[in-house]
């Protein structure tokens, strides 16, 4: 069985590479790749500001119980300070490379406790090949698998993991946050050159010892681990639920596959419809076909690129999809679910697969 069973609503290959040139030029034109250094450390040093009064009421809240209420804001406020990390990534900052890692570092190493480095190598290439079977890390086989071929074969806790992912996608999330601890600790003893590695783990390592640490001079251990255990959870959530509308469900590509550079970002992701609330809550990342086609475009410009590019892609031919944001988590969510049929019907799969070809 092919790779190619689960991929969604494929579409006929287009080979233009050209396609994508008018609107960089229109893009550019339009000022809107240009930084906004000024605006990035107003907007971090609010953040880090607000980060501050969370912690200032944690310490007036000392010993009770409703500091766990805190967890709320801290999730909130720390996933603020993995939108810049991630910015400061993809070079939306600034122009230099040493404010960009100085700023990534500080918000992903010492203020998460995960690696800037590990994260950087992982979501670029994700970024050069979006949804990609064999290329993009975001859609390998793990806990969760994406293509009927991942899934083919599985047993075990694998098996029900895959048989039923999509009821249990948002409760896993709420372990990304200390997922993200683990994998970048485990990225970071295996790399090289050492020197690098080091200075990243010993500012994780300074996280660990004040956050912990912190918890335990402020309130009981019991108190401590509960606060820890919700914060995590709530920021997992938080970052995971911006995350997963962008691609799942949408077209993956394989080896067989030929678009250029336009089609290849445009239909491989999805943005959410934008309001208010949700650009706030997404930190603009909603509009993930804008960001994909100019990773290095400042997040707040995305919204003010949609209508060149929606009405770009209109012209060339190739499909431009915004959605609701429910509408956007039940498209994935039905993905993951028709994936996890092949564990839990296989012969049904295998007949309907049999008669197709």
């Amino acid at each position: 069985m092919g790779s190619t069973g689960a991929v969604l609503n494929r579409q006929p290959q287009r080979t233009k590479g050209s396609d994508f040139a008018p609107l960089l030029r229109e893009i550019k034109t339009s000022g809107l790749l240009e930084r906004r250094t000024r605006q990035y450390l107003v907007s971090i040093a609010v953040n880090l500001l607000c980060l501050a009064a969370v912690v200032a009421g944690l310490i007036l809240l000392g010993n009770s119980w409703l500091v766990l209420l805190l967890a709320v804001p801290a999730a909130i406020f720390t996933t603020r300070a993995a939108f810049f990390g991630h910015d400061a990534g993809h070079q939306q900052i600034g122009r230099s490379r040493r404010l960009h890692d100085a700023v990534g570092q500080l918000h992903a190493n010492l203020l998460l406790g995960m690696s800037y480095g590990w994260w950087n190598d992982k979501h670029n290439r994700h970024h050069a090949n979006p949804n990609h079977t064999d290329k993009d890390p975001d859609v390998a086989a793990g806990v969760l698998v994406w293509t009927l071929d991942q899934a083919e074969g599985r047993t075990g806790l694998h098996g029900w993991l895959s048989r039923n992912q999509a009821r249990i996608f948002f409760p896993l999330l709420t372990l990304e946050g200390i997922s993200l601890k683990i994998s970048s600790i485990t990225y970071l003893l295996g790399r090289r050159p050492r020197r690098e590695a080091a200075l990243e783990l010993g500012l994780i390592a300074v996280h660990l010892t004040v956050y912990f640490g912190g918890l335990l001079l402020i309130m009981s251990p019991q108190k401590a681990i509960v606060f820890a255990v919700l914060h995590h959870a709530l920021f997992g959530l938080h970052l995971g639920s911006v995350f997963a509308p962008n691609h799942k469900g949408m077209e993956m590509p394989d080896g067989d596959t030929r678009w250029g550079h336009l089609e290849k970002q445009v239909r491989t992701s999805r943005n959410v419809n934008g309001n208010p609330v949700t650009d706030w809550m997404m930190g603009g990342l909603n509009y993930q076909i804008e960001h994909h086609l100019f990773p290095n475009m400042p997040r707040a410009n995305l919204r003010h690129a949609q209508g060149a590019v929606r009405a770009h892609c209109q012209h060339v031919g190739v499909p431009y999809l915004s959605t609701g944001i429910i509408d956007s988590y039940a498209q994935g969510l039905r993905h993951m679910h028709e994936v996890g049929r092949q564990l839990r019907h296989p012969t049904a799969v295998s007949a309907a697969t049999t008669q197709a070809s």
